[in-house]
């Protein structure tokens, strides 16, 4: 099986600036470590990381965001050769996905579901 590559011709990002990667895969124990490995062993900083299973559970969607680079490009393809990777989609940083990851790790925010206070004692609770 190949596997997809989807890249939007017009993203050009300035130096210091992040992609966003779509990447679909095979759902099993160790995919993404794989992936991760890959980035990993090409010196590639992965500035944040989801993944999710899709439907019934045999594929997941990863999305990682990566600094934009000159190599980004091969490790692009080289993540597409991996065994449980069907398809790649590069997208610019500001996707959605990442847009209000933000707001969950901001210091000193307030949390967006405040948990009620803990008691001291069990039983007075």
């Amino acid at each position: 099986m190949q596997t997809e590559i989807e890249s939007d011709p017009m993203i050009e990002a300035p130096d210091g600036s992040c992609a966003v990667l779509e990447v679909t895969v095979n759902n099993h124990p160790g995919v993404m470590s794989h992936v991760c490995g890959l980035f990993s062993r090409r010196s590639f900083n992965l500035e944040g990381i989801l993944c999710m299973p899709l439907g019934d559970g045999r594929h997941s969607r990863m999305w990682l965001r990566v600094a934009e680079g000159e190599r980004l490009e091969q490790v692009i393809r080289q993540v597409t050769k991996l065994h449980d990777v069907t398809q790649v989609r590069r997208h610019l940083a500001d996707h959605a996905v990442f847009e209000r990851l933000e707001e969950f790790f901001t210091p000193h925010a307030p949390s967006l579901r405040d948990p009620a206070p803990l008691a001291d004692n069990p039983q007075e609770a």
